[in-house]
């Protein structure tokens, strides 16, 4: 169509260059004009149509037969507002980390670094963390991971951990299995005159010189 308009705009402007009355010459300049303007438009029109290639290629594979090596070996610090992670890897690139950040959760994964897939995750936090403030930044030589902690404090530890001397509360077991769990955890943890405490305890109950702290209740 856009060659039929250049055609035709050439003959009118010879037409235009011949003719000597002015209502044909401004017949003619208005027709020139009209042209133009519709050749322009299909020009714009053909454009339009043409398709643009669209990449599929995905930034990180979502693969999920792929390989992963666990970083295990971590070092972090924190003040009252948040939590940094230090991951030692040469070679990572941002455009193929996928990260997951959860309320007490996150999954790093890295993707191709040297022909080789890593991963770190820490199932259970301390504590809550913001996830939409959290994220992951690329260093040469390492991998930083900040937390956004929910609430400000101090974690003793980045992951959370039962506290072992707390006596488990079932209502179906034993009423005496729960004081006798906390006692081997504590036989376990103390020192000398702690186990040599727990001993004598132990071996007085068994041989009747000292009552049965739950006889009333029997």
């Amino acid at each position: 169509m856009a060659d039929e308009y250049a055609l035709d705009l050439e003959e009118l402007r010879q037409l235009q260059g011949i003719a000597k009355r002015p209502r044909v010459v401004s017949l003619i300049s208005s027709e020139i004009r009209n042209l133009e303007k519709l050749s322009k438009d299909a020009v714009i029109a053909h454009a339009s149509q043409t398709p643009v290639p669209i990449s599929t290629q995905a930034r990180v594979p979502s693969n999920p037969a792929l390989n992963y090596v666990t970083l295990a070996s971590f070092s972090y610090d924190q003040d009252s507002d948040k939590v940094k992670i230090y991951l030692s890897l040469e070679g990572a690139d941002q455009e193929k980390i996928e990260s997951e950040f959860k309320a007490m959760s996150f999954d790093l994964k890295i993707h191709d670094v040297q022909g080789k897939n890593y991963r770190f995750t820490v199932p259970k936090l301390n504590s809550e963390i913001v996830p939409e403030k959290s994220k992951v930044m690329v260093k040469p030589t390492r991998i930083i991971v900040t937390l956004f902690k929910a609430s400000k404090g101090n974690w003793l530890d980045l992951q959370f951990k039962e506290d072992k001397l707390k006596p488990s509360i079932d209502k179906e077991k034993d009423p005496m299995a729960g004081i006798m769990d906390l006692m081997k955890n504590m036989y376990e943890e103390g020192d000398d005159e702690m186990k040599k405490t727990i001993a004598k305890a132990w071996t007085d109950a068994r041989s009747g010189k000292t009552a049965d702290p739950l006889k009333g209740y029997r």
